[in-house]
Order: C-alpha cells, then structure tokens, then sequence
C-alpha cells in the first residue's frame, strides 16, 4: 500500500522456503539459549502493582491482540502461557489489528479490530487483555491516547485487565516513512495512559529485550527486518510471559517445557524465509 487508494498491506510477506533441518537444532538448543534472553535488561513495565496473594495462573485467561507481528510472536507466547497454566486466545490480525482511531488509513483496520474485538471480550472474558502497539497505531498522540483509554475502558467493563507491549524495533521502510512520527509517538501516549491508572492498565516497554536499533543482533528481526523468527519469537514470549508472572502471581514455566513444541515447524515463518 503506498498510496490510500489501494488495500491495506499484509506484513507477513510470503516466500517459497520451507523450514530446514536447522529448526531441529533450534528446538533442542531453545532452552539453554532462552535461559539468558532478558534476564538483565530490567522488566520493562510501567505501572506495576504487587500481585495479589490469592492469584492463581489455573484463575486466568489472557487475550492477545496486535497485528502481524505479534502473530508470529503468539505462537511461542500461547504455548508458555498455557505451559504456566493460564489461558491463551490470540486475536491478532495480520495486515492490521490496530485499535487507534486516527487518520482515514488506520480508522477502517481499527473499525474491524473493535468489532472482532467487542465480541471476544465477550465471550471468552480474559482476566488480562494484552495488547501489542501495531505498525498501524497511526493518528495524533491524542488519537492515540484517547483509542487506548477507550481499549482500558472495554478491558475493564469487561472485567479484564488492560497490559499494552511496545512493538518491537522494525524496520521503517518507504510504506512507513511518512507514519514514522506516529511510530515514535504511540508508545509514550500508552505509557501515560498506564500512568494515569496503574492498577488496571500496565505499559511493559519491550525495548527492554530487544534495545531500539531494528538492524543490531539484539533486535532478532527476520529477513524482512519487520517480523520474528523462532527463536525471537520464543524470547519475547520468555519476558512478556515473566511480566505477565510477576504482575498477576503465577510462576512461568520453563522455556524447555514449551519452547521446544509444535509452533516451531509452524507456516508461517517458512512464510517469513527463516530456517
């Protein structure tokens, strides 16, 4: 989409590569190399209070939200959630998933995410709504702002808590150039909405694990310099599911009782060229 008159554009970009003999490595060698993703770097969450004494993991149910992105991101994030005992649905969207009512670009995406997710809201009744900024978070940081008290206002009626993640560094290509303020501003407009009510809305700052240059080694970005493969992917869902642990009180399970499953052979990152 480089223009408004054409269709939105779905990130996740196919490519004719199947996953290679290398994600066998990968899954026998995740739980050694999990086990030192993060651990330094800080939480990264804003706004945290101290988790209740009666929580229990077997009491919760998280729904995630985002675009394509955090769909890559979902699969290794359902299998440690549910490892841990919490449940998991994954309501991210490919090619949108924004809730930022904003420019005549973002408003239709956002339009179709608040529709799926008004009803899912409703009848799954998560414990945590989880959200992940998307690529398409475009508008004023008062658009921003206000979409993101709105999305606390839905958690919450619904008797969910609201945890808004950064996205992740990616790459701001000719698509996004020209949205890049409104990149850079959405974050900060999330963070003071999780200021402005920290006991119900959490702002975890992923910037933690993976720095803010989308080119280092740190950053884990696939070929495309967008998405996550494995084991990027796997290590964001070690340090959301650890945030997740320390804020709601269940103990997360260890990277080698999840990180080593199906979802590693899964599609879509052969879609995404990764080995």
């Amino acid at each position: 989409m480089q223009n408004e008159t054409k269709p939105r554009r779905t990130l996740i970009r196919p490519r004719q590569r199947r996953p290679a003999a290398a994600v066998a490595a990968l899954t026998m060698a995740a739980g050694a190399v999990l086990a030192g993703c993060g651990g330094s770097a800080g939480t990264g969450v804003r706004s945290e209070p101290a988790p209740s004494a009666s929580a229990h993991a077997k009491d919760k149910k998280v729904l995630w939200l985002g675009d394509s992105i955090a769909g890559v991101e979902a699969l290794p994030l359902g299998a440690a959630l549910k490892a841990s005992g919490v449940g998991f649905r994954n309501d991210s969207s490919d090619g949108g998933g924004t809730i930022v009512e904003g420019d005549k670009m973002s408003l239709p995406i956002a339009r179709s995410t608040w529709k799926r997710l008004r009803k899912d809201l409703a009848s799954y009744r998560p414990d945590v709504l989880a959200y992940q900024i998307t690529t398409y978070d475009w508008g004023t940081p008062q658009q921003q702002r206000a979409s993101y008290e709105k999305l606390a206002k839905a958690a919450g009626n619904a008797g969910a808590d609201l945890v808004i993640v950064s996205a992740p560094p990616f790459k701001v290509d000719d698509f996004y150039k020209k949205h890049a303020a409104d990149i850079e501003s959405a974050p900060k407009a999330a963070a003071k909405v999780a200021d402005a009510d920290g006991a119900k809305v959490a702002f975890a700052d992923a910037s933690a694990l993976w720095g803010t240059d989308a080119g280092a080694a740190k950053a884990q970005r696939s070929a495309d310099g967008i998405h996550s493969c494995q084991q990027g992917s796997a290590a964001f869902a070690k340090w959301f599911t650890e945030r997740l642990g320390k804020r709601y009180g269940f103990a997360p399970a260890p990277p080698d009782e999840w990180a080593t499953g199906p979802w590693v052979s899964n599609q879509r990152y052969a879609k995404l060229g990764c080995k």
